[in-house]
């Protein structure tokens, strides 16, 4: 694992997250004044290839090598009903993304991204399997309805096999990162791990997750209220929050977001189980929230409410439901897009131009 404790670990990575590169977004700004197009023009676009460059800390940044960082890991709440799926489902799953057929590696695929699955906490033997990260911590997480979902080492020890990921991966090359997931009865986690966090009823953040039936759902609301209740997680310590009414995915993934900081890479927001890890990331770190770029939003009505804790606009609104990282991949090239627009675009001089007058506009 790492030669630090766990604890140090994340401590050293929050330390080494700083602000967005000043100096790179004025040249940015700069540079998109003068590229042949009326100024914002490109809407969205332009400000998000501004902050891009804040985040890489060049006027120009360019994302070629994208990765989506896929955690699995079970769940112990699934033995209160709350899911319309068997756990037997998450190893399939995995071994799906293994072998190149789920929806994420499809979507990778379109845009250029290279799917990274890591087994943070099947709870399932899935050692044997090629093409996947082994770093199983446990055998999935005890059910938090009866008690804690997890050892806050535990829990730290998840964060940091997501900081490992990247630093891994950015040795390698990697440039921007994707938020994905997989475990049955992670719906359930992250809606306690939001209400804990906001303070919202848990009412307000719970939705059907697999498609449970819906007079099904206010047994899982039922649930989670027991949860929390029993646990007790401290809101002003999202480490305890995961460990307690989290999973070992969610806290992975909040993991990859800090570590994605503190490399000034940027890091696409899926839905739903992302959400939760990157409202954990950003409590851990206010300045990771800067790193954070959203994508979609999910059908999960406790998305909206991270989406607002954080202050982030999503890209799009396409009904979309399955996590895995699919929204966040699409989102990605959108993402390409706006840097390329601002690094390739001719500006009026190059492309001898003639640009805005004062008198024309008048």
């Amino acid at each position: 694992m790492v030669s630090t404790s766990h604890a140090a670990f994340l401590a050293e990575t929050i330390a080494s997250i700083g602000p967005l590169d000043a100096a790179a977004m004025r040249a940015a700004a700069d540079r998109q004044a003068i590229l042949t197009k009326p100024t914002g023009a490109l809407g969205r676009l332009e400000a998000l290839s501004i902050q891009l460059a804040g985040i890489a800390g060049e006027p120009t940044p360019s994302f070629s090598h994208k990765v989506v960082a896929v955690m699995a890991g079970d769940h112990g709440v699934t033995a209160e009903g709350v899911s319309a799926y068997p756990a037997e489902v998450t190893p399939g799953m995995v071994a799906n993304f293994a072998a190149g057929g789920a929806a994420i590696n499809v979507l990778s695929r379109h845009v250029g991204a290279q799917v990274v699955v890591t087994d943070v906490g099947v709870g399932f033997d899935i050692s044997a399997l090629q093409g996947v990260r082994h770093r199983k911590i446990r055998m999935g997480t005890a059910n938090m309805a009866q008690g804690p979902a997890m050892t806050r080492d535990e829990a730290l020890q998840a964060i940091a096999i997501g900081i490992e990921l990247v630093n891994e991966t950015v040795a390698e090359g990697a440039s921007m990162f994707a938020t994905g997931e997989m475990g049955i009865g992670n719906t359930t986690a992250a809606s306690a791990v939001i209400a804990a966090l906001t303070g919202r009823p848990v009412a307000q953040v719970t939705g059907r997750g697999t498609g449970i039936a819906e007079d099904a759902l206010p047994h899982k609301v039922a649930v989670i209220e027991r949860a929390l209740a029993l646990n007790s997680p401290d809101a002003g310590d999202p480490v305890d929050v995961l460990a307690k009414v989290g999973g070992l995915e969610i806290a992975a993934l909040t993991g990859v977001v800090l570590g994605a900081a503190a490399k000034r890479r940027p890091v696409v927001m899926d839905g739903f189980i992302s959400a939760a890890a990157a409202g954990a990331a950003a409590r851990l770190c206010p300045a990771a929230r800067d790193y954070i770029l959203p994508s979609h939003v999910s059908v999960e009505v406790g998305h909206q409410a991270v989406l607002e804790e954080l202050g982030l606009t999503p890209m799009f609104d396409l009904q979309m439901r399955l996590g895995e990282g699919t929204g966040a991949v699409l989102a990605m090239s959108l993402f390409d897009a706006a840097a390329k627009t601002l690094a390739e675009m001719a500006t009026f001089e190059s492309a001898g131009v003639a640009n805005r007058t004062d008198e024309a506009e008048s």
